[in-house]
């Protein structure tokens, strides 16, 4: 099992030195780190190049977190790609339990684990709606993005099968990946923390946009025209659509959003309908 690492990074080089050396102290040593510098101007092509020559250093203009990751996986040497964002770190063990799950379970093409969150500094307890688990887990993934990408390990067919991290979505890029995945392959989930994600900094993207469900919204609703769906799994997903439309509109109603009811209004309209014409009974 020969692993590339993909560590996409904008003017994060007081992170991403510390991502890096997560990479480098596993006790079961990766094949390949590639660092994607999505156009920073912190100096992070220099650094990198000084602290860590045998790295393999790709420098693109600032195209976001989707393309950065894509230019990494396009250029990987190895079959299996392993992500980690430069604000988060690996535990030594990570990768080595990785490799034993592949071993026992080598019909699986995307691999997950548990995690620890510092916020500010502090350890937080993750919620119940964060709980992760394995095997098809597409309705899981609905509501919320429920696998982290630092934490996952995926064999390139898979991303030959349904596609790269879409570069339109400017957040909810990986949620949108893992619908794709999860309505057509199951996935391992390893119980125990295998990394550490940092959060409250103010470059978050979840920080970054408001209402971040309408990023998600696309993606189911996409997901539903493709016509790819088991008729079960469309029933959930229509369902999240509505139900996320619904909040979402009702937030812009009460801030005069007019901008947002002229995009979204519709699409709930049309789901409703077609939820309605689904549910009438045929009389004969």
């Amino acid at each position: 099992m020969k692993i590339s690492v993909i560590i996409p990074s904008y003017n994060r080089i007081h992170t991403l030195i510390r991502a890096i050396d997560s990479v480098l102290g596993q006790d079961s040593p990766v094949d390949e780190i590639i660092v994607v510098d999505d156009g920073s101007n912190d100096g992070t092509a220099g650094q990198i190049s000084q602290l860590y020559p045998t790295l393999r250093l790709i420098q693109q203009p600032n195209r976001g977190v989707s393309a950065a990751r894509n230019a990494g996986i396009n250029q990987a040497c190895h079959a299996w790609i392993a992500l980690l964002d430069s604000d988060d770190s690996w535990m030594p063990g990570k990768i080595a339990q990785i490799r034993q799950a592949q071993n026992r379970h080598p019909e699986i093409r995307l691999f997950h684990s548990d995690e620890i969150w510092i916020r500010n500094g502090v350890r937080v307890n993750a919620m119940k709606k964060h709980l992760k688990t394995g095997g098809w887990i597409f309705e899981r993934c609905l509501p919320r993005c429920v696998i982290s990408p630092s934490s996952v390990v995926l064999h390139r067919s898979l991303l030959q099968s349904v596609g790269l991290f879409d570069e339109s979505l400017p957040a909810c890029e990986d949620y949108d990946l893992w619908l794709r995945v999860c309505h057509q392959y199951p996935v391992h989930y390893i119980d125990r923390p295998l990394i550490t994600k940092y959060g409250g900094h103010k470059d978050q993207l979840s920080k970054q946009y408001w209402g971040i469900d309408r990023f998600r919204i696309h993606s189911i609703h996409r997901l539903l025209q493709q016509g790819e769906l088991s008729e079960s799994d469309y029933a959930v997903a229509m369902s999240t659509l509505i139900g996320k439309l619904e909040i979402l509109l009702k937030g812009a109603k009460k801030h005069r959003n007019e901008k947002i009811i002229a995009e979204f209004m519709p699409m709930l309209e049309t789901s409703l309908q077609s939820t309605r014409k689904q549910t009438v009974p045929v009389l004969c």
